[in-house]
């Protein structure tokens, strides 16, 4: 059975879908961009910027399932130019224990939504 995650201190979906699916323990991220939840404005001052609006997004998501970044096992973070890749991931750190740290991919497209910089869905079990 499937559980619907939602929480006002992310953005709220903007189509036919919801924040986070919880399907037996595993939590099924959507993808995040740098809303900002309060105003509702893309936050792009930099890419370390947009970058932790994202990851914040997505901490709030996993405490709505009463999770956390340790419970991570698999991101997925698309990205508009590899450039970025560097300035990415010093946020990125920023929120995982190495030694612990989840799997994940990390590509390059060639647009995103709202033509943001970064994209970043998760996998977590409880």
């Amino acid at each position: 059975m499937k559980k619907i995650i939602t929480t006002s201190k992310a953005p709220a979906p903007i189509g036919p879908y919801n924040q986070a699916i919880l399907a037996g323990n595993t939590l099924y991220t959507s993808g995040q961009i740098a809303f900002n939840p309060e105003n509702g404005e893309l936050v792009l001052d930099s890419i370390a910027v947009e970058t932790k609006q994202v990851m914040e997004n997505l901490k709030a998501v996993l405490e709505a399932a009463e999770m956390n970044f340790e419970q991570v096992v698999k991101t997925s973070i698309f990205i508009s130019d590899m450039n970025n890749f560097a300035a990415i991931n010093e946020v990125y750190a920023d929120y995982f224990n190495e030694e612990t740290a989840p799997a994940r991919e990390t590509v390059e497209v060639a647009n995103l939504p709202k033509f943001v910089n970064v994209e970043i869905s998760m996998i977590a079990i409880k």
